[in-house]
Order: C-alpha cells, then sequence, then structure tokens
C-alpha cells in the first residue's frame, strides 16, 4: 500500500511542525502522539475517563496507583484500537497489559503499547521507489503500587519509548528513531460512604502525571528536540451499589498537557541569530521541568487561555450482577486548541475467567480518527480461577 502521504504527516508532527488544526487556534503539539491513545475498550468506550474509575487491569495507562485497591489477584488483557479506518486498514494500536498483587497493600504491573503505521513505499523526488517499510512505535511499561492508608495509594511507573517514523537508510535526510525515558507519579483516594437508601456507596478521586521524560530527537545532527506527552490528569467518581444487582458510577476527568503552548511570534521578524521574536507569550525551548511549570502561565492569551487548554470528560457507567455492562461519555476540547468533541458507547462482558469489553465513538463535529469503527479489548482473570479450583478440591 503506498501511503507516502500519511508518513510525512507523522514525521513533520513529530518534528515540530504545526498540523492542520493549527489554523483554527493555538494548538499544542507533541511528539509520539500515539501515548495518549486510550488503549483499552472501558475507558474509550466512557469517553477517554479512568484517573478515578475502579481499578482493572489497564489502569497502567490511567492511573497507576488504582492497582493497590484491585479486588483481583492476577490479570491480564490484550487490546487494539483501529486508526484511521475510514480511510486505510493497517494503522492501530496494539496493546497488552497483567498486574500481579501482593498482599492486601501493593501490586505491581506491566504493560506495551505498539502503534504500526502500517506499509509505506518511500519515493524520491522523480517517483522512482526507495523502499517499503513498516514505520512504528511502541511504549513498555512498569509500574509498583502501593497503599498508604486504608484509603490512600500512590504509584510510580516506568516507561521506554520508541519510535521508529522513517525505518529506510534515507540518505537524503539526517533521520533515525527517537527514543526517550519517563515517569508516572499517580495517587488515588477510595472512600466508603454511608447514604441512606444504597447498599454501598463509595467516592474516588485519582491523579496521575504521566510521560516524566526526556524530549526525543528523530536527526543525529540537530539539537531540535521535541517534547512528548506530559500529561496531568485529575478527577472523582462517585459509584452507587442500589441493590446486590446492579450498580452505577459517574466520573469525571481533567486533562491538561504539561508542555510549552506556543507562542505568537512578531511577523517576518528575526532576532540576531535569525530566530523569530516572540510577541506574545514565552520560549518554547526549555528544560522538561521548567516546561512543566511554564504550562500553567505561559499561554499568550494569559489565564483565559490556560483554562482553554484544559479537556473535561463527563461519564456514565451501569453494571447489572457484576456480569454486563453499558457505558457512555462525552469528551470536550475548546475549539482554539483541537476542537474535539465526541460521544462514546461501550459494553462489557464478565464470566468466569474471561471478560470483553467493546467501544464506538460519535463525532459531534469534524472527523476523528476512531469514528466508524470497533474498538475491542480481551481480558482474564485467573484470580477467579483460582477460587474455582478451590471449591472444587473442597
Amino acid at each position: 500500500m503506498r501511503k507516502s502521504g500519511f508518513i510525512v504527516f507523522f514525521l513533520l508532527s513529530a518534528l515540530g511542525f504545526k498540523s492542520f488544526a493549527q489554523d483554527q487556534g493555538n494548538v499544542i503539539t507533541t511528539a509520539v502522539p500515539f501515548l495518549m491513545i486510550a488503549p483499552d475498550a472501558r475507558g474509550g468506550g466512557m469517553g477517554n475517563i479512568g484517573s478515578a474509575t475502579s481499578p482493572d487491569t489497564y489502569s497502567m495507562f490511567w492511573n497507576p496507583a488504582k492497582y493497590a485497591f484491585i479486588d483481583k489477584d492476577f490479570g491480564l488483557g490484550i487490546g487494539y484500537v483501529p486508526w484511521l479506518r475510514g480511510l486505510v486498514n493497517d494503522i492501530g494500536l496494539s496493546s497488552a497489559a497483567g498486574f500481579k498483587r501482593f498482599g492486601d497493600k501493593q501490586a505491581v504491573a506491566l504493560s506495551l503499547r505498539y502503534f504500526s503505521m502500517g506499509e509505506v513505499t518511500f519515493t524520491g523526488e522523480t517517483g522512482e521507489e526507495l523502499g517499503k517499510v513498516k514505520p512504528n512505535e511502541f511504549a513498555v511499561d512498569a509500574a509498583y503500587s502501593r497503599k498508604f492508608t486504608p484509603n490512600l495509594s500512590g504509584a510510580v511507573a516506568a516507561r521506554f519509548i520508541y519510535s521508529n517514523l522513517v525505518p529506510v537508510n534515507y540518505t537524503k535526510y539526517d533521520v533515525r528513531a527517537g527514543t526517550s525515558i519517563a515517569a508516572d507519579i499517580a495517587l488515588f483516594y477510595h472512600k466508603e460512604l454511608e447514604i441512606r437508601g444504597l447498599e454501598n456507596a463509595y467516592f474516588d478521586f485519582g491523579l496521575n502525571i504521566s510521560n516524566i521524560g526526556a524530549k526525543i530527537s528523530y536527526s543525529s545532527s540537530s539539537t531540535l528536540r521535541d517534547f512528548i506527552p506530559t500529561n496531568l490528569r485529575l478527577g472523582p467518581s462517585f459509584i452507587m451499589d442500589i441493590d446486590e444487582f446492579n450498580r452505577i458510577s459517574v466520573a469525571l476527568d481533567l486533562n491538561k498537557l504539561l508542555v510549552p503552548t506556543p507562542p505568537i511570534y512578531y511577523p517576518d521578524s528575526t532576532g540576531p541569530d535569525g530566530e523569530k521574536v516572540i510577541k506574545k507569550g514565552y520560549d518554547p525551548d526549555v528544560s522538561v521541568v521548567k516546561g512543566m511549570i511554564q504550562s500553567f502561565y505561559d499561554a499568550p492569551d494569559g489565564f483565559s487561555e490556560e483554562l482553554k487548554e484544559i479537556n473535561y470528560v463527563l461519564a456514565v457507567e451501569y453494571w447489572y450482577n457484576k456480569l454486563f455492562a453499558i457505558r457512555g461519555g462525552f469528551y470536550y476540547e475548546d475549539r482554539l486548541k483541537g476542537d474535539r468533541k465526541f460521544f462514546t458507547l461501550g459494553a462489557g462482558l464478565r464470566y468466569n475467567v474471561f471478560g470483553l469489553d467493546f467501544s464506538y465513538l460519535i463525532p459531534v463535529k469534524n472527523n476523528n480518527p476512531l469514528q466508524n469503527t470497533l474498538q475491542f479489548t480481551l481480558l482474564f482473570n485467573f484470580d477467579q480461577l483460582k477460587n474455582r479450583d478451590k471449591e472444587t478440591k473442597q
């Protein structure tokens, strides 16, 4: 399949060029944007939410501190997210995750995300073929989660990131695979409530700062290095057990990229070293730590623009007898910061050791890479298998 245009788009984005969405406002872009794609159908079916939803196998992506409160001993999951399915059929995100709990207070987890851009044919200036390649990116994660108190847990996660956008000897341009190492810091609060008329009720709150890591470069000679998508995710959830068969939960997530906002430059102006002169905003060429701090005050239009950089997600989930679930969510992003607005629907099934989740996205406006596609995740709960074997022996 010939998709040279797609790989050019991904490469330009990674090298710091602004996408077509920039015409609509001051959009923040980063390298390795695949790290922000929801890998599981449960989170995807709830509008891309997960900071304070109930713990599951894919908590690594949303909030690894939730693993300390998971009610299972051991679990695995695999998932697939088709990408741009309306245009091509071989781009997608594959993922695998697993966790193991140790006692009542701690757990460890591992995960892998692999983003394939399919087969791409590179051509030269005169149209000659330079080779067929399969650009790809992946991230390998490990996390440790522990309870500090009966109601509060924390977690740290480490991540290795590899991005090979041009896996061919393209001698005209100095390009190479980019790598980075990053970390997550997370907290999770879980509190049981006493509310008349409800069998059980819980209030949860989660916070996760993800992808705190080194900038990435795609050239061995260039000093140009791009931020990875360091992200602040936080929010509450409220869970209600109406009776022994019916459970409803409502959750809210707020997201903000902790990377510098692009400034506004004077048109056709250059400084003494040939660089553009900033009219409004701050210099984005700063360290990772300074960039995280600067991201809270560097928007060219001040505090009002900073508020526009926060994305909101609201979701609802209903479970019947812990066997069947239906879900829905809404994702909102400001018009000047990307203008992504969409609804999601999802369903889940649990039976013995197996679980299966589905999600479907409905865009409110503009196109979305996930529209008209079905995302799925397959889960395995070996804790239930172990308990069933114990009962059989008795």
